[in-house]
């Protein structure tokens, strides 16, 4: 008879935790090779962990609503006929069998660890040590708040302790000479918010909270123009699939960077590095966030091949099921804000991306026809291009989106 661990796996190149949703076994019940164990979110999807061994479940060390590091040991499951040693044998050097793939058709499986491993994560770790505390909403902001910009090593690692980051006291009052913020005025800012009305916030909002206050480290601008929508709207009506606006837009900025991808270069210390593909990101709404499935390949896809996984993609984020490989790794992304009535809007670029393609509402306004001599109404809409100033400059910016706008204006050659 052998114990072994269920951990928990690594659920995506940048996933370093998940949060456990639903415990689906329960000790004593028998289990069988590959059967789901349990439910778990990360902040791009819901994924479900499975046993590679059949038996009989032991115990659950996790916790239904908490949130476990990968390696964290989730549980153990007993089997008969078979020992650690053997299935060490089996199992990867890396603890993981498989790397985890979301729930649409694929599984997320774990490889089995040693009672040792156990122990050993046990007590390195500590019980609210692996727990993610959320960004607190809600502050209230005094007149006098100019917030934390000194900090002492005391209060940092209080504040680390808390789970709280330095935007998260933008309402704090000091009190300390030249404006500084001290322990004492930190610990009444956090017992004056226990009055408050305070919900938890999702690991969806905490990640989207997280990836915006890393993107506004860098010096970001933002350029627009607008781009008539009559020959866009007239082809997607012809359209049997009815592609939508933000498709056209997705490979309109892929043909674009791929006749030059300067603009969606990064620069890493004194070096721009450039993309190996031109894979493009749409952004969707989801419960409580945004998710950004990615098309890859776009300036090498005609509109017409990209439209069914388009599709797919979109309902797949949705309902937060989004594949591994559907997530991450885009050079930009396009967002459809027209779809809320927005004409106009300064959308911020993703940590690791330089550019954001925004499209606004198409609305009838005049044009002048010189051929007639007179106004006609034409359908328009505004489109913005923010950007990463280090990057390129407002010059390149323009030219790169009016030849998106050029194509969006021409649809028959996407």
């Amino acid at each position: 008879m052998g114990q072994f661990a269920i951990s928990m796996p690594q659920l995506g190149e940048s996933i370093a935790e998940a949060t456990v949703l639903r415990l689906m076994v329960k000790p004593g019940e028998n289990v069988k090779a590959d059967q789901e164990v349990a439910e778990v979110e990360t902040s791009k999807a819901v994924m479900s962990i499975t046993t590679s061994y059949g038996g009989i479940w032991q115990d659950w060390r996790a916790k239904e609503g908490t949130s476990y590091p990968v390696g964290y040991v989730l549980g153990h499951v007993e089997v008969a006929g078979v020992t650690a040693e053997k299935a060490l044998k089996k199992a990867p050097a890396s603890g993981v069998k498989k790397e985890a793939k979301a729930i649409a058709g694929k599984k997320a499986q774990v490889a089995v660890n040693d009672h040792a491993e156990t122990n050993a994560l046990n007590e390195n770790g500590n019980e609210n040590g692996w727990g993610v505390l959320p960004t607190i909403k809600g502050l209230p902001v005094p007149a006098r708040a100019a917030g934390a910009s000194y900090m002492s090593p005391r209060m940092k690692a209080r504040i680390e302790e808390l789970g709280l980051h330095a935007a998260d006291l933008s309402g704090l009052v000091p009190s300390g000479a030249k404006g500084r913020v001290t322990i004492e005025d930190f610990e009444r800012f956090i017992t004056d918010l226990e009055k408050q009305k305070l919900t938890p916030a999702s690991s969806m909002r905490v990640a989207v909270a997280d990836a915006m206050r890393r993107s506004w480290t860098r010096p970001l601008a933002t350029v627009g123009r607008p781009a008539r929508m009559d020959a866009l709207m007239a082809h997607r009506k012809q359209h049997p699939a009815k592609p939508g606006p933000t498709l056209y837009a997705v490979r309109a900025l892929g043909m674009a960077l791929g006749e030059n991808s300067t603009p969606a270069g990064r620069l890493v210390g004194n070096r721009i590095v450039h993309p190996g593909s031109i894979d493009i990101g749409f952004a969707v709404e989801a419960e409580d966030g945004v998710l950004v499935p990615v098309l890859r390949k776009v300036d090498k896809t005609p509109l017409d091949m990209l439209i069914g996984l388009y599709t797919e993609r979109m309902a797949q984020a949705k309902d937060r099921k989004l594949p591994v490989e559907a997530v991450g790794g885009s050079v930009a992304v396009v967002t459809n804000y027209g779809t809320f009535g927005l004409e106009w809007a300064t959308p911020i670029p993703l940590p690791d991306q330089s550019l954001v393609l925004g499209f606004g509402a198409a609305k009838i306004v005049p044009a002048w026809d010189a051929a007639s001599n007179a106004f006609k109404p034409v359908s328009e809409a505004r489109l913005t291009l923010s950007f990463d100033h280090r990057v390129i400059d407002g010059g390149a910016a323009g030219r790169l989106l009016a030849r998106v706008a050029e194509l969006l204006e021409n649809p028959e050659k996407l």
